[in-house]
């Protein structure tokens, strides 16, 4: 089994829950808490799903946003099934029964009358 670990990044909407809906109305409520960041790097934060942040930025959305980090930030599990083979540089999950290596449970015919 293959699991994919992700995140959904909730900034945008939680900015909207708190009456912001520009990205230039967090860049003050940051620098109040000493956060420096220019306006493209907090219209990436708030338009985009960062790939690193850090514990300053995070602590001062929470504080700014009254929130949790699990709020900002939620984790998911994505399980795949079976197993993944590549076939001509491609990768491809099987999706046959057979292929996954699980067998149909052989039928039992019963005449009526025996039953």
């Amino acid at each position: 089994m293959t699991r994919s670990i992700g995140y959904r990044w909730h900034l945008r909407e939680l900015m909207a829950k708190a009456g912001m809906f520009s990205t230039t109305e967090l860049q003050p409520h940051l620098a109040d808490r000493g956060i420096e960041l220019s306006a493209s790097q907090v219209h990436r934060l708030v338009t985009g799903t960062p790939e690193r942040l850090s514990l300053p930025v995070l602590a001062a959305l929470c504080d700014i946003l009254d929130c949790a980090p699990g709020d900002l930030v939620e984790p998911y599990v994505d399980a795949r099934t079976g197993k993944v083979r590549k076939v001509a540089g491609q990768r491809v999950t099987p999706s046959a029964p057979r292929e996954r290596g699980l067998r149909p449970t052989r039928a039992r015919i019963v005449d009526r009358d025996e039953t």
